[in-house]
């Protein structure tokens, strides 16, 4: 008979870890490869090295080196401050409104077709009226976050709490279980793998609108980083602006699962 032969645990475990990094570093292949064969010029498209340089020093770098020295810090605090305040205020009224809509007719039809209204409206209309309520400045920024993390939490919050099974409903109130407790004990742990996309979708658009809340001139922030280097003609400080955003918008989004995953037992089965 023939044998077959199996790769070590251990080896598969190891591809499984490297394989998040596979694409990454054919991006960084092709990358080199461009900027090596001159298919782009180097102000319009620089070259890793350039980038790598440009990153080290806005991270480590002295401030009174440059512009961007040694900023990293200060903007990357202001921007996570922007971030979850928005993100927050999002959760405290859409979770909550999401499960209402979800669970009540008569709550879906009293705010389903005004929200899904205001869904369909682009960010960018928000902003002349932030800007005009709120100045420039963190309060814009977090409004146009927390308005636009709003929709995905309340739509998959609402989309959890509707495919429920009511059975379950019964059978805690049957048990003596009362509203409330069924509310946090079932219905939230039944819905808890909808609540969690919901969730992360709503994090990684918050991120996509502080740049857009961080561009309208305020002093600090990523997205201020990459205003100002786009006014500079600093492309390479673009790029380090981008690549940083989208490492801590991945960071930010392993930290919320993670933490999910650690209060709510319940959420240890959401992909």
């Amino acid at each position: 008979m023939p044998v077959f032969s199996q790769s070590p645990p251990n080896a598969k475990k190891g591809a499984r870890l490297l394989l998040p990094l596979a694409l990454p570093l054919i991006v960084i292949i092709a990358w080199f490869a461009v900027c090596t064969l001159n298919l782009a010029p180097e102000y319009l498209f620089p070259g890793p090295a350039q980038v790598g340089a440009t990153g080290y020093n806005y991270i480590f770098g002295d401030p009174v080196q440059g512009p961007y020295s040694g900023r990293f810090l200060e903007d990357a605090i202001t921007s996570l401050g922007r971030v979850f305040g928005g993100f927050l205020l999002a959760v405290a009224v859409g979770l909550p409104l999401g499960v209402l809509s979800g669970r009540i007719s008569i709550a879906q039809e009293l705010m389903g077709t005004f929200i899904n209204a205001l869904r369909a409206v682009p960010g960018i209309c928000w902003l002349p009226l932030a800007l005009v309520w709120f100045g420039i400045g963190t309060k814009t920024t977090i409004f146009l976050v927390a308005l636009a993390a709003f929709f995905p939490i309340y739509i998959n919050s609402a989309a959890g709490a509707r495919q429920v099974n009511p059975l379950l409903l019964q059978a805690g109130a049957m048990m003596g279980v009362n509203r409330l407790r069924a509310v946090f004990g079932i219905l939230l742990p039944a819905a808890m793998g909808h609540i969690v996309s919901g969730l992360r979708l709503g994090l990684g658009i918050a991120w996509a609108y502080l740049v857009l809340g961080e561009l309208t001139g305020v002093q600090r922030g990523l997205g201020a980083v990459i205003m100002d280097a786009r006014m500079l003609g600093r492309i390479d400080m673009i790029v380090v602006g981008i690549i940083l955003i989208a490492i801590m918008g991945r960071a930010s989004d392993r930290f919320l699962t993670g933490g999910m995953r650690s209060l709510f037992k319940s959420a240890r089965r959401a992909p």
